[in-house]
């Protein structure tokens, strides 16, 4: 069975972590969704453990799990998914354990995709992709530390300027990226009104068009906007 890692800490954008969860769960992924904690504290925002995520727009979701790098690697999952809303990308940027999880799916010798939406594609200015990127965070600012190369990408509008321009950035619903022979596949979006098409791409990916069309129907997305946008 294919399986979908969904990471999920304070401030992350809703729209974004479940559309994304949910379309995947239709096309029968086995998704898992793993809090990343802020700081040094295993409970987030509440005693429960994992604990409640208190997303962007003050939404609650109790998470399937806290993140165990042991137990999220590439070895257990197809594609790693990081969500936008800034509070939450910059939580997940933060931690060298994500960190070392995004590079070991970029990394990995059997293909992997990893999905990144809105503030989430701030992942591809950290140090994690190995021989690529790196930044330093100050605050929530990026700070580029080295120019080294890039490929195709989107993001939200508001971290646009963020990215230099040896990224090939595109003002699209989603872009996948093949750039890098022998990496990970790098599927980026915009935001949460792009959260659908962004879902139905990796689906697509995954499990092919059939199953995609298969997924769609049944949702009843409106004929008159199409996919992709």
């Amino acid at each position: 069975m294919v399986k979908a890692l969904i990471l999920i800490a304070d401030g992350t954008e809703e729209m974004e972590f479940t559309i994304a969860y949910d379309t995947l769960v239709r096309a029968g992924i086995d998704c898992t969704s793993a809090f990343v904690p802020k700081g040094l504290s295993p409970y987030g925002s509440s005693d429960t453990s994992p604990a409640l995520a208190v997303c962007s727009r003050q939404v609650k979701i109790l998470p399937d799990v806290t993140l165990d790098p042991l137990d999220a690697g590439p070895d257990k999952y197809d594609v790693l998914i990081i969500p936008g809303g800034m509070g939450g990308a910059v939580t997940m940027a933060g931690s060298t354990e994500v960190q070392n999880l995004v590079g070991a799916y970029y990394n990995h010798p059997e293909k992997r995709i990893i999905g990144m939406i809105c503030a989430g594609t701030l992942f591809l200015l950290v140090d994690c992709i190995r021989g690529l990127w790196s930044i330093c965070l100050q605050g929530s600012k990026v700070v580029i530390t080295a120019k080294l190369p890039g490929q195709p990408i989107t993001s939200h509008p508001s971290v646009q300027s963020e990215f230099p321009d040896y990224f090939d950035y595109k003002e699209q619903s989603v872009v996948v990226s093949d750039a890098v022979p022998g990496k990970a596949t790098l599927v980026t979006s915009r935001g949460p009104g792009t959260a659908f098409p962004f879902a139905f791409t990796l689906v697509e990916l995954l499990c092919g068009k059939a199953k995609r069309d298969e997924v769609i129907g049944p949702m009843m997305f409106p004929t008159g906007i199409g996919y992709p946008f």
